[in-house]
């Protein structure tokens, strides 16, 4: 399978594309997926390989944060409610079309037609601080805890399966990326979340709470 289990019907897909992590948790009746990937295609994709995992309808998408690269195969699940952080909503409803352009500028023009068909799709449930989602037979956290890689990063926990999905607050394989983010704010932000033994960032491999501690210090010190 392409899909790495983490825990209990709990999984990760680790894309070659921008080395970007999806997270599948699996309900009683639907799946909750943890971001949709960077274009219609590439959710088609993840679309298409769920179907070797489980016949189950994909019943909710949370997004980490707004960028790109996490929301904009949104729109490949009109069946699914679409969870976030407040300003990840608002920030892809005010800036989504400026952060389009901008991806358009360096983008490789054989991706441009794949960049352009994107509907961008924010999120239509969102919270300020927190979210409990009940997905039958078990329940998965949203928690925000302030401010890092952006204005509006979540981590997606499912307790039971002992597993946190941090989005891009943490990176693996590369350095955490600082273009609109609070470095000021973020490594406080990471002492806030209370770890599980699996910890999944927004790109690159699994990690654990040694290598949490490490790139906090790093972001500290920066």
């Amino acid at each position: 399978s392409v899909f790495d289990e983490l825990g209990d019907d709990v999984y990760r897909r680790r894309y070659e594309s921008l080395d970007l992590n999806i997270g599948v948790v699996i309900g009683a009746e639907a799946v909750l997926l943890v971001d949709s990937r960077a274009s219609h295609r590439q959710a088609d994709q993840l679309r298409d390989e769920l179907k070797t995992l489980t016949r189950l309808p994909v019943g909710w998408v949370a997004n980490t944060h707004y960028h790109w690269d996490h929301t904009w195969g949104n729109a490949r699940f009109p069946e699914s409610v679409l969870w976030g952080h407040e300003r990840c909503r608002s920030e892809m409803i005010d800036n989504g079309e400026a952060a389009r352009q901008q991806v358009l500028e360096w983008m490789p023009t054989e991706h441009h037609d794949a960049v352009n068909e994107v509907v961008i799709r924010p999120p239509t449930e969102t919270f300020a601080s927190s979210a409990l989602l009940d997905i039958g037979d078990r329940l998965v956290e949203l928690r925000y805890h302030g401010l890092g890689h952006t204005n509006s990063d979540i981590v997606v926990r499912v307790t039971d399966g002992a597993v946190l999905f941090a989005g891009d607050l943490l990176e693996e394989g590369a350095p955490p990326s600082f273009g609109d983010s609070f470095p000021l704010d973020w490594a406080q932000t990471l002492d806030s979340i209370r770890l599980e033994a699996t910890v999944v960032p927004g790109h690159g491999d699994v990690v654990n709470a040694a290598f949490v501690s490490t790139q906090q210090d790093e972001i500290e010190a920066i």
